[in-house]
């Protein structure tokens, strides 16, 4: 399945928020991360954030697509982490 996770975090643990998701997904912009998941991992790293963050200052949202042919992306502005497909 196609992954979005947005999160809002305390800065304090922004960093470690951002280098846990890093290790699963592609960065797109500040506090926003894209891609594949299967199931297994998805559930890795939901029970990984809730490590981390703590539930009654922070939130985190995903949004779970049936894949990222079902999604239509449009960008306005800078592109934070242009992604490159490397054949």
């Amino acid at each position: 399945m196609y992954v979005i996770i947005v999160y809002d975090v305390e800065q304090k643990r922004v960093g470690r928020v951002c280098k846990y998701l890093r290790r699963f997904l592609a960065w797109v912009q500040n506090s926003v991360f894209e891609g594949e998941l299967t199931e297994a991992k998805l559930q890795e790293v939901k029970i990984g954030l809730k490590r981390i963050i703590k539930p009654d200052k922070d939130s985190v949202l995903f949004y779970l697509l049936q894949s990222d042919k079902s999604m239509k992306r449009e960008m306005m502005g800078l592109e934070k982490n242009p992604t490159q497909t490397i054949i």
